[in-house]
């Protein structure tokens, strides 16, 4: 991926740090930390402030760039977003199908965190239902007559 030429596509301005901050991104296949990305500069010898790498996540996430995962007590990982696993719900009245997006990998984050465990393979064969909003309202007012 040509990342100015992303960035540009985007609507945001090309800097040095935004740029590395993809190209860090880019070259992993997990969801990665702003003090993980901040480590990476170091190593690269690049001078870059924590508050910076936080700033551009954060733009990068409005953008529609990345996604965000919250592991709880404040912390946050970041993965670039590719076309995902997508799972469907449908509402057990009407039949109305939704369009979700799949959480596993946010669930893998949460367990690399709490357990250390990495490579977390799994087999889903979720089927999802529920009541939408419309057929929740319809039966609220059926309730009240």
């Amino acid at each position: 991926m040509e990342i100015e030429h992303y960035l540009r596509q985007h609507g945001i301005k090309v800097t040095k740090a935004r740029i590395n901050i993809l190209d860090i991104l880019c070259e992993n296949d997990s969801a990665l930390s702003a003090e993980f990305i901040f480590d990476e500069f170091k190593h690269r010898k690049i001078n870059i402030d924590l508050s910076t790498v936080y700033r551009s996540l954060e733009l990068f996430e409005k953008k529609d760039i990345v996604r965000k995962f919250d592991l709880g007590c404040g912390k946050y990982n970041y993965i670039i977003k590719k076309e995902d696993h997508k799972h469907i719900i449908q509402c057990k009245l009407c039949h109305k199908k939704v369009e979700i997006d799949c959480p596993m990998q946010q669930i893998r984050e949460i367990i690399k965190n709490t357990t250390g465990f990495t490579s977390v393979n799994e087999e889903l064969n979720i089927n999802l239902e529920g009541i939408c909003d419309e057929c929740k309202k319809k039966e609220h007012k059926k309730s009240k007559e």
